[in-house]
């Protein structure tokens, strides 16, 4: 199986494609890794497929902030410029450059 290589980067502001959200991606999986459960849980005729990559998101909508899983399909670039309000952002991240976030350096023990 060939595993499919991630158009978008860590620290990339997205939106949907279809649906009023927009995040930050602090993690890549190279294919779909959720459970079973959720994946059904989602209507088929909008169903993505399993063989792409698959982002996690610090993600806002007009009413709230929230962690969202969504596939390579359904993303598209976010060029507002605007900063990510999710509450976390600054937990991982040292602010924007060019649109794009810089993670904070990890300190190991």
């Amino acid at each position: 199986m060939t595993v499919a290589r991630a158009k978008f980067t860590i620290g990339e502001v997205v939106r949907h494609r279809f649906y009023p959200f927009r995040g930050v991606i602090f993690d890549v999986d190279p294919e779909f890794n959720n459970t079973e459960e959720w994946w059904l849980s989602i209507p088929e005729d909008v169903r993505p497929r399993k063989d792409q990559p698959f982002y996690h998101l610090f993600a806002e909508n007009e009413e709230t902030t929230y962690v969202a899983y969504v596939s390579e399909q359904n993303l598209v670039p976010d060029d507002s410029g605007r900063p990510v309000s999710h509450p976390d952002v600054g937990r991982y991240f040292e602010g924007m450059k060019n649109g794009t976030y810089r993670l904070k350096p990890r300190t190991a023990h």
